[in-house]
Formats: C-alpha cells, sequence, structure tokens
C-alpha cells in the first residue's frame, strides 16, 4: 500500500536546509529574509544604547573620582551587544536580543560606582552573572518562570508593551517632564522639526503597517532617518540646532569619518588590582545587597522580556510557557558575565527584540543580524549614531500597540488576576522599569489569594518570591540599618 501524499502543508513545513532546521525558520513561519529583516529592525531601534550607555557609564565617577571615557564604553557596547547577541540567537534560536540594560546602567553607575572602582564594579557585575547561571542550571529561575499563573504572564507582556511605548515617546520628546505635572505633552505643546519627524514617522509606520507592508517598521525608520537628515541639513544651524533628542541625523563630513578603530582599552579592567582582598573597603554586608539588587532587577527584567516578547511572537504556549527557556536564561546570563568582563555594565535581554518581532522574527537567526549589526558598529560608529531618537522610536510606540492586543487573554474577573495584572500593567511605565511592575504584580495576587481563603492555591514559590520582593522594595531602610 502507498504512504499516504503529504498535504501542502506539511510540504511547505518541511525544512529546506540545515540552517532552517536547525533555526526552525519554516516550523515557525518565517523566512531568512524575514528574519533578516527583523534583525535589522532590532538593530536600530535599540542602536541608541551605543550612545546613551557611554553617557551614563562613561561620564560617572567611581569612588576614586576616575571615569572610563566615552569611546571606550562606546566600543565596549557594541562589543558586548554583538557577541551577546550572537550567542542568543545560536543558544536559543529564539528572536531575542541583548545589549546593556537601561535602568541597570544607571544603577551601576549612579549607585555602586560611588562606593567602589570601576574594577571593583565589573568583578561585581561578573559575580551578578555567575550567580544567575548558577540559578538558571540548578533549575530555579525555570521553575519561577513557570510558577507564575498564565494570566499575570499575559499581564506583564501587556505592561512591556506599554513600557516600550512610554519609552518611544519619551525619547522622541513627545511625551516629557512637565511643569506643575509630572509628565505633559511635548514642552507645553508640539513645537519644532523634531517632534515633526516623529509624527511623520509614525504616521508613515502605521499606514505601511496596516497596509501590511512588508518590513513595514523598518522601512518607516529607514525613510524617516532621510527625512530627519535632510531637514538637518536645510534647516539646522548647528549640532543640534533643531533640538534633537540625542543622536544628530547629520551626514559625515567625508567618507574618512565613517570608519574608526575600536577602543578596546577597557577590556578586561575588572582584573585591575589583581583578586586578592576586593571589596574590602565597603563590607561584606554591602557588597551582598549590591549584588542582591543587580540580582533581582536583572532577574526579572529578562524574564518580563522575555514573556512580552515571545506572547509578541505567539512563540509562548496557552499557559504563557516557552520551549528552551532554560537555553534562553543561559544566554542571557552569560552576556551579563561578558558585560563585566569587557566593563559595558549589565547586559540583558532587550524590549526593542518586539520591534523585529512585528516585522516577523521568529528565530535566533534575528539576533545573529542584530549581533553583526553591533560588531559593524563598532567600526562604523558614526552610522550607528546617524539614527535620531525621533525616527526609531515611532517603532516602539506600534509594538506596544501590538503588545497591549494581549489585554483581552486576562481574566479581569479574579480579582486575584486582576488586580495583580492592573498593578503590573500600569508600575512598569509609571516606575519604569520591568521588574517593579512584576514585583508589584506578584505581590497583589499573593494578597489578594490569601484575603481572599485561596492562599494555599499559590506556588511556594510565588510566596518565596514575594517575600524577596518585600526586601526589595524595603532595601532603603533594610540598608539604612546595616549600614
Amino acid at each position: 500500500m502507498n504512504a499516504p501524499t503529504p498535504s501542502p502543508t506539511d510540504e511547505q513545513r518541511q525544512p529546506r536546509n540545515a540552517v532552517d532546521r536547525y533555526f526552525r525558520v519554516t516550523e515557525r513561519g518565517s523566512t531568512i529574509g524575514t528574519e533578516i529583516r527583523g534583525g535589522m529592525a532590532t538593530f536600530f531601534a535599540m542602536a541608541y544604547i551605543v550612545v546613551l550607555n557611554p553617557l551614563i557609564i562613561g561620564t560617572a565617577e567611581d569612588v576614586n573620582g576616575d571615569t572610563l571615557g566615552i569611546p571606550g564604553v562606546a566600543a565596549m557596547t557594541a562589543l558586548v551587544a554583538a557577541l551577546s547577541c550572537v550567542l542568543m540567537g545560536v543558544v536559543s534560536r529564539y528572536p531575542f536580543a541583548i545589549a546593556a540594560g537601561m535602568g541597570l546602567n544607571a544603577v551601576v553607575a549612579y549607585g555602586i560606582a560611588p562606593l567602589m572602582s570601576w574594577a571593583d564594579v565589573f568583578l561585581l557585575i561578573i559575580i551578578e552573572g555567575v550567580l544567575l547561571l548558577i540559578l538558571v542550571l540548578t533549575g530555579f529561575r525555570t521553575a519561577v518562570f513557570a510558577a507564575i499563573p498564565p494570566g499575570l504572564k499575559v499581564a506583564i507582556a501587556v505592561g512591556v508593551g506599554l513600557f516600550l511605548a512610554f519609552i518611544g515617546l519619551v525619547n522622541a520628546g513627545f511625551v516629557q517632564a512637565g511643569e506643575g505635572t509630572p509628565v505633559q505633552l511635548g514642552d507645553g505643546g508640539l513645537n519644532g522639526w523634531p517632534i515633526l519627524i516623529f509624527v511623520i514617522g509614525l504616521l508613515l509606520s502605521i499606514a505601511l503597517y496596516v497596509r501590511n507592508v512588508r518590513g513595514a517598521l523598518l522601512i518607516g525608520i529607514v525613510a524617516t532617518t532621510f527625512v530627519a537628515i535632510g531637514v538637518e541639513t536645510l534647516l539646522g544651524d548647528g549640532a543640534d540646532g533643531l533640538g534633537w533628542g540625542l543622536t544628530v541625523p547629520s551626514l559625515p563630513s567625508s567618507p574618512a569619518d565613517l570608519v574608526a578603530l575600536p577602543d578596546v582599552s577597557l577590556l578586561g579592567l575588572f582584573l585591575d588590582g589583581g583578586l586578592a582582598g576586593r571589596f574590602s573597603d565597603v563590607g561584606v554586608a554591602t557588597v551582598v545587597m549590591l549584588i542582591f539588587t543587580l540580582l533581582l532587577a536583572d532577574f526579572f527584567d529578562t524574564m518580563g522580556t522575555m514573556v512580552g516578547v515571545a506572547h509578541q511572537g505567539g512563540l509562548a504556549d496557552e499557559d504563557g510557557n516557552i520551549e528552551g527557556t532554560r537555553e534562553v536564561l543561559v544566554a542571557d546570563s552569560l552576556g551579563t558575565v561578558l558585560g563585566g568582563l569587557c566593563s559595558a555594565s549589565v547586559a540583558t535581554l532587550y524590549a526593542e527584540s518586539a520591534a523585529g518581532v512585528g516585522e516577523g522574527a521568529r528565530t535566533g537567526i534575528a539576533p545573529i543580524v542584530t549581533g553583526a549589526m553591533f560588531l559593524v558598529a563598532t567600526l562604523f560608529t558614526p552610522l550607528v549614531t546617524l539614527v535620531p531618537f525621533e525616527a526609531a522610536t515611532p517603532v516602539l510606540v506600534i509594538v506596544g500597540f501590538m503588545m497591549m492586543t494581549q489585554v483581552t487573554n486576562i481574566d479581569f474577573r479574579d480579582p486575584a488576576i486582576g488586580i495583580g495584572s492592573f498593578l503590573a500593567i500600569i508600575m512598569m511605565p509609571f516606575t519604569y522599569s520591568i521588574a517593579n511592575g512584576i514585583g508589584f504584580g506578584l505581590l497583589a495576587f499573593a494578597f489578594v489569594m490569601l484575603v481572599t481563603g485561596r492562599g494555599r492555591r499559590v506556588h511556594p514559590l510565588l510566596w518565596l518570591i514575594s517575600v524577596i520582593f518585600l526586601i526589595h522594595f524595603a532595601e532603603a531602610p533594610i540598608y539604612a540599618l546595616i549600614g
């Protein structure tokens, strides 16, 4: 008897080659071209870190008054992002990108560096990364992820979406600190060419997206960048005459200005002074508290981003779990270690990965492309700084909308899920922290379950994490007591 003929759908899902088979490109409904576009979109959405991280890490003084300098930090930021993204793509085979984490770099620069030398700071980051890796290999980190109820996982994804949209609006200057109010529209109104460029980019990207144009988000970034360059060339009257947010979209004066050898002088800075007798001036209790702070923020920032991006790409199952979570977390932990080795701060998963997923990326090929572009960026830094915030951030607003659509999957009729989800969603943008949003969401869920007589149905790991978050949120008075 003849074997049954496979249906066209079955044939279409058969891997075409070894690369397709390893990365499961066809299986996940993607193509190599789509993955490349997605990787490029992710790069342009997060390339600002090569400019912004050096302004934070490179200019902050340590306890001795020493600074790292912008050129070296810029090169190491790009290098760590390049290596970590490629590592993530190969190991996890998911479209998650890694780079020096925003928020975490501020903690490092303004919370840790004033207490110790930069060499000690990066040794501390390496230790934190190794501890994260141990938590992954022992199964603890994966178990915590699995213990979170599906509804809260969806809420985390929605919260990340709102956080991304808020980042986009703030970075573009569309939303600013208010006079008499926490935030306001622009500087009191929508004034200036950069704001107009953002609006043009947002409208163009929306039009391309709703018309189902391939590469809509990437086309939007590139086209808006060219418009911005044209406006700056015709109307700008200096390095920042029009008031761009961070990078000025002006072409280099000569082709030679496009290439610059990376400054690798910060590589291995953690070894300065040897390894014996480190942290002696700070004290064990302080070191433990600092590591705990980094560990908690890194742990849950990564988890929140992973959940949000995976949900956006349809890569999570009906319970919100992700196949191969362990591999994702291993690569993330190694990225943090790389961040310490290369003196570029804590590396973590980037919510901007959702820009690539919005382009259709579903596999590890996308972050490999992102990593390759970061590697190129170590040599062509002017190209990275060519894209202004106002051209890249419309993508984050659109991706925020995409992730927000999942809110209908949350059962708000259950007060524990509803209140926990609500707090998780709003606290991410309101506190500018994914980890804080997760913490308040889990605490609210556990508390409501307790007062409604369902405390025994809460996973023991969630009770443990709730206690840990309570300690974290009470960190200042605890630190004052032991200090």
